[in-house]
């Protein structure tokens, strides 16, 4: 009887589905249970909240700089695989990297030039 090529790949998400479960399982048995009413207050990186949540709303700059975080740590997602293989790419695979990190290095200088990571403004 042969194995298929995908039992690793579910022998290894039964077990990581078996640890997870059994960690969820002994944190909430083991874990400690004493409800206070400061343990109950909202946690805001260490400051004291202030006002509602209905009436606070954020910058618009705050979210063009979450976005340009994703697409930056999408950039280095993508740079890593071709740096590792990049001796069987050859200079094809160079020149596409080129291209590919030239349109993101226009998107940068263009963010950069409207102010979108001048906070001070």
């Amino acid at each position: 009887m042969e194995l298929s090529p995908y039992a690793g790949v579910l022998a290894l998400t039964i077990a990581g589905a078996g640890f997870l479960i059994t960690m969820l399982l002994l944190a909430s048995f083991l874990g400690p249970k004493n409800k206070t009413s400061t343990k109950d207050l909202p946690f805001e990186c260490g400051s004291v909240s202030t006002g509602s949540v209905q009436n606070s709303r954020f910058n618009v700059r705050f979210y063009l700089v979450c976005l340009l975080f994703i697409l930056f740590d999408v950039e280095v997602i993508f740079t890593y695989p071709w740096a590792v293989t990049l001796r069987e790419l050859g200079w094809s695979g160079f020149w596409h990297m080129a291209f590919f990190m030239f349109i993101l290095g226009v998107g940068l200088v263009y963010e950069w030039r409207k102010g979108v990571l001048d906070w001070n403004r």
